[in-house]
């Protein structure tokens, strides 16, 4: 009796292991399948770094950066996000002589660039990473 539960037991063990493998395989899949290659071109953009549809909201996989982006929650900014933990006008992007530099607009939460919250316009640059509330972007300039 007890060779024929340790025989069942192993093959719901690989069993379960197997479909471990499987649902990180379909996760993998997804995540590439839901990569925005259109505006990737040799433009600035901010890549969002946390998963789409785990956010209770609506967001891009990834946003041009013109002269000048604004992320926050009133309708006027050019990433408007309905997010508790984001202020009304959180944070700017500027593009002066072919350099990007990011300001905190004064938010209650604060901007953290690569992890240290910043005060003051400060310059960034390729692969720098851009934290507001829950949210994480990448910068990237292609230029």
């Amino acid at each position: 009796m007890f060779d024929l539960l340790s025989i069942g037991l192993k093959y719901v063990f690989v069993f379960i292991i197997y479909l471990f493998i499987f649902t990180i395989i379909r996760m993998i899949y997804l995540d590439i399948r839901n990569v925005d290659y259109g505006n990737l071109d040799s433009g600035a953009y901010l890549k969002l770094l946390n998963r789409i549809d785990s956010l209770p909201y609506n967001l891009s996989d990834s946003y041009p950066v013109e002269a000048e982006l604004t992320l926050g929650r009133q309708k006027d900014n050019t990433i408007q996000i309905k997010d508790p933990y984001i202020s009304k006008r959180h944070f700017r992007i500027i593009k002066d002589e072919e350099e990007f530099f990011l300001e905190d607009l004064g938010s209650s939460n604060g901007t953290y660039l690569n992890g240290e919250k910043i005060h003051d316009v400060v310059r960034i640059g390729k692969g720098d990473i851009i934290k507001v509330g829950e949210l994480e972007f990448i910068f990237i300039n292609g230029a």
